[in-house]
């Protein structure tokens, strides 16, 4: 799994860092950036949880193949 921020979509409302604070941080323009990719299951399933409650899905997963 990869992820990353869409950043037309992000609104910088911090709510990736509430819910996956070890993974998304805050860019100097105020909108979520990735701090590090999930590796184990339970990291994915709290970047699963922080892309749920994003409120303008700019949270995009990729898997990996």
């Amino acid at each position: 799994m990869k992820v990353r921020v869409d950043k037309t979509k992000c609104i910088g409302c911090g709510t990736c860092i509430a819910v996956a604070g070890d993974f998304f941080g805050l860019a100097d323009q105020g909108k979520a950036k990735i701090i590090k990719q999930p590796q184990t299951p339970a990291d994915k399933d709290v970047i699963k949880k922080a892309r749920e409650f994003c409120p303008t899905g700019a949270i995009i997963i990729e898997e990996e193949k």
